[in-house]
């Protein structure tokens, strides 16, 4: 069945999320469905009260100014480079390829499709390499990595950094899953010919908000930002921005907190194959019976990602809450009976 385990969009890259196939897939399924087909944290950043004229006005210069103190604050970001806000840094990644005239782009994956995607949309050559030293000018890393959880360290991407400068290309580094490990994070010491990418709402569950940020030098930030256009970001994501990336204290326990999901999932996994990776806010399966797991979960409502190229591999999601718990718990159990896969 079309999309089966994902959004399958128009470019054909699949995307968690998407509960209209789950139904489709599995209409017989208990409800309410339990979504663990995204990186999300399950239990969201507490919103504030939003005045009303948040949502009656144009987003203020006040409000933007707010929200990049904030965010610099919260990524540590040095005071001669640059950061601008944008709705989600999915259209970050559409604009990047704006950026340089021409030149390959390597791609360190299997990982994120839609790096890969914009970069050939733009009319670059795209390759997708297993490891840094065969990279071209122009690099992008997810780090950590999307769906495996691997990590370059500082030292590997400001060699990397340095390689892509000296060849006139551009290191872009996706760090949408690095709230929960800072000490990764290349922001601090942002080496030249260096973008970096950072995702709001994965880590504060909040990704309706549509918030994410990138982190570079002066001209190719004021380039972003001049392709983004005035008022690119709503002024309740602006006011919630601010308020979210103010409290270091809530991401702290936070990311305690999820830690011990994080190694709950993998006890409840472990008898189901070779756990082999993942970040603070999901797990990555490795088993034979991947298709099958797959079916037997849709089929008692459980929602979990599948890869169209890595048909043994299954990515989970935290549960939210104890039913959730439960839920899987049972759905998981040894001596549930064996499903078909969709087809």
């Amino acid at each position: 069945m079309r999309g089966a385990g994902a959004i399958l969009a128009e470019d054909g890259i699949w995307h968690g999320g998407d509960l209209a196939t789950a139904r489709a897939l599995f209409p017989e399924a208990p409800q309410p469905w339990v979504d663990l087909s995204t990186g999300i944290n399950p239990i969201p950043y507490p919103l504030p009260a939003l005045p009303l004229s948040l949502w009656t006005r144009l987003p203020g210069a006040d409000d933007e100014a707010a929200l990049i103190t904030a965010a610099r604050a919260a990524y540590r970001v040095p005071a001669h480079a640059g950061i601008v806000a944008a709705p989600g840094t999915q259209i970050l990644i559409e604009l990047l390829p704006r950026l340089l005239p021409s030149g390959p782009v390597a791609i360190l994956g299997p990982t994120y499709a839609e790096h890969g995607h914009a970069w050939r949309k733009a009319g670059y050559a795209v390759a997708e390499t297993a490891a840094p030293a065969e990279a071209a000018a122009t690099v992008v890393v997810v780090n950590p990595n999307n769906p495996d959880g691997r990590l370059l360290s500082r030292g590997e991407l400001t060699s990397l950094a340095a390689h892509c400068a000296a060849d006139g290309g551009l290191l872009v580094i996706d760090e949408a899953f690095a709230d929960f490990t800072p000490e990764a994070s290349i922001v601090p010491e942002l080496p030249p010919a260096t973008i970096v990418l950072r995702s709001f709402g994965k880590t504060y569950g909040l990704a309706g908000l549509r918030l994410g940020f990138a982190i570079g030098a002066p001209e190719p930030m004021a380039k972003l930002k001049a392709a983004l256009g005035p008022w690119s970001v709503a002024g309740p994501a602006l006011h919630v921005g601010a308020a979210a990336l103010s409290d270091a204290g809530w991401l702290a326990e936070t990311g305690r907190e999820r830690a011990r999901d994080s190694a709950r999932l993998d006890a409840l996994l472990a008898p189901h194959g070779r756990i082999v990776g993942g970040t603070t806010l999901f797990r990555l399966l490795e088993t034979p019976e991947a298709a099958a797991l797959f079916a037997r979960l849709g089929q008692h409502g459980i929602y979990v990602r599948r890869f169209q190229n890595a048909p043994d591999r299954l990515r989970f999601g935290l549960p939210g809450d104890e039913a959730e718990w439960s839920r899987l718990r049972a759905a998981l159990t040894l001596d549930a009976p064996e499903a078909s896969p969709p087809a």
